[in-house]
């Protein structure tokens, strides 16, 4: 299936991608941005900003869509990476930072205290910075999600990723039922913290499946949501069920601020859950808590 033009990306400014890439070499880190074969990465490296990618770069969950390399090994944690990070973060000057992890369903905690290290070491370095965590789901821990949530981030994103009917195929691993009352905790545990959750498109679904979603997330207090076409990232994946038109994301743009009233709805073929994600300075100023 050949990919519409919509999908093209612009060649990015190399000298700025370098100046990033050199940077996550130094420092010995890792970016969803260059482990899941994002699109927009020379976009996002280009204006100076990643989503880093902690306790990585392998994974102990091997959903079929993924390009991140599976690792079921029992590894320890790198008590140096939150000193590593802050400093990147320091040097980069990011007004917003994303952390997000691989799962680690070999750890006690899912990873939880990795995330409160990395927090605590930029509140200490860049205070001004707000800071958003992409969160797995933990396997249900909530202890683990409350020691999260008590760093206090500005913003906690848990994807849903997908419709509840390709679970099973898609997320095999993963509970969608679980996945929404991880959300729902977190809006009534820290009602202060803005809730932010994504889905892909072009797997199967139906756009009626996705309005379901919208709704479920809805439901359930979130208060951003995104929603980007699903590239394959390689023939060992899964295929791209179809291309979803770029009047199809302005509707489900349009359908989740104003029927569902998600405060923030990004929405578009090239955008995923990170996409744009320092947007949410203007969204905390104009809806503060």
């Amino acid at each position: 299936m050949l990919k519409p033009d919509w999908l093209r990306v612009k060649a990015p400014q190399k000298e700025r991608i370098g100046a990033v890439a050199d940077l996550l070499v130094d420092l010995g880190l890792n970016t969803v941005c260059q482990e899941a074969s994002c699109p927009n990465i020379g976009e996002c490296f280009a204006g100076g900003t990643a989503t880093f990618l902690i306790m990585g770069p392998g994974c102990t969950r091997a959903c079929p869509y993924c390009d991140i390399d599976f690792d079921k090994s029992v590894r320890s944690l790198d008590p140096t990476e939150p000193y590593r990070l802050s400093e990147a973060v320091s040097r980069l000057g990011l007004d917003h930072v994303v952390i997000t992890s691989v799962n680690r369903d070999d750890l006690v905690d899912g990873g939880a205290s990795q995330f409160v290290a990395c927090v605590e070491q930029i509140r200490k370095y860049s205070a001004k910075t707000t800071i958003e965590l992409l969160i797995p789901d933990f396997c249900g821990n909530w202890d683990a999600l409350g020691f999260v949530m008590d760093s206090t981030p500005d913003v906690l994103n848990h994807n849903i990723e997908t419709i509840p009917r390709l679970y099973k195929r898609i997320r095999p691993q993963g509970i969608y039922e679980r996945s929404l009352e991880l959300l729902m905790r977190v809006r009534d545990g820290w009602p202060k913290v803005y809730t932010k959750s994504g889905l892909m498109v072009g797997l199967g679904e139906t756009d009626r499946e996705v309005i379901d979603v919208m709704s479920d997330l809805s439901i359930n207090k979130v208060d951003i949501l995104t929603i980007g076409q699903y590239l394959s990232p390689g023939p060992n994946h899964l295929p791209v069920d179809r291309y979803v038109s770029p009047n199809q994301f302005d509707y489900f743009r349009q359908e989740g601020e104003e029927k569902f009233g998600f405060l923030q709805v990004v929405s578009s073929p090239l955008t995923r859950s990170s996409y744009h994600a320092g947007e949410v300075k203007r969204l905390i100023a104009n809806y503060p808590r």
